[in-house]
């Protein structure tokens, strides 16, 4: 199985040498992850993501954890952290650091429960579809221990669809707008296709209710935000 970017953090991690991981989507232009933003510091994230960071408690897991940056920093701090990734390449890496990391699908993740569910770099958009946030979300609440959180970040896109005049053009009989699919490329490694969500906050709220959360929003920037979900007393 390719694996783009488990490749760029290896060959990043041996020559430092930055260059791209290119996203393409069939809806919109391609973008791209400088290989370096996977590597960055504390004082190089953005508030939004210190912000999550301050509200981690207990035990954590990092899903979608990458090179590592969030665990290794609460890791620094001595909180108990496991980090999971589906990419093999990235949990050698973080191995290699030091950090208590495995290679697993979150969605066949089954054990411990933890305080603190940490979910940066939009990482709710594992759920692929606004259709399976429920149970994106339900399987989330199973891993939580009493008065444990969720946390995590997204953006409404809604913009990418709006006129000039800021009236919507799509169809709104059709899939939720914030439903994508991507591939990842890193130099001649090319990976999957796969589903993406990008969720607005109204929608993850109903969501997080429908399967006895409770989510707040703790911070906003523009279309982007850092939600905390809790469960319902």
């Amino acid at each position: 199985m390719n694996d783009p970017i488990g490749k760029a953090i290896e060959d990043y991690a041996r020559f430092k040498k930055p260059a791209d991981i290119i996203v393409s989507s069939d809806i919109c232009e391609d973008d791209i992850i400088p290989v370096e933003v996977l590597f960055r510091t504390y004082d190089e994230m953005p508030e939004l993501e210190q912000l999550a960071l301050k509200e981690c408690t207990g035990s954590i897991l990092d899903v979608g954890a990458g090179a590592g940056s969030h665990a290794t920093y609460l890791s620094d701090l001595g909180k108990k952290v496991l980090a999971i990734d589906i990419s093999k390449g990235a949990v050698d890496y973080m191995k290699m650091n030091g950090l208590d990391a495995l290679e697993e699908n979150f969605f066949e993740f089954s054990g411990p429960k933890f305080d603190t569910i940490l979910m940066l770099m939009n990482g709710i958009g594992i759920a692929g579809t606004l259709a399976n946030l429920e149970k994106t979300l339900e399987h989330a609440k199973s891993l939580l221990n009493p008065g444990g959180s969720i946390l995590c970040d997204s953006s409404d896109i809604k913009y990418l669809y709006e006129d000039e005049d800021g009236a919507l053009w799509m169809n709104l009989n059709s899939e939720y707008y914030g439903n994508f699919k991507f591939e990842m490329s890193y130099k001649k490694e090319k990976g999957a296709q796969f589903d993406w969500l990008y969720v607005d906050f109204d929608n993850l709220f109903q969501a997080a209710k429908n399967v006895g959360l409770k989510a707040s929003r703790l911070f906003e920037q523009g279309d982007h935000y850092l939600a905390k979900i809790t469960l319902v007393n």
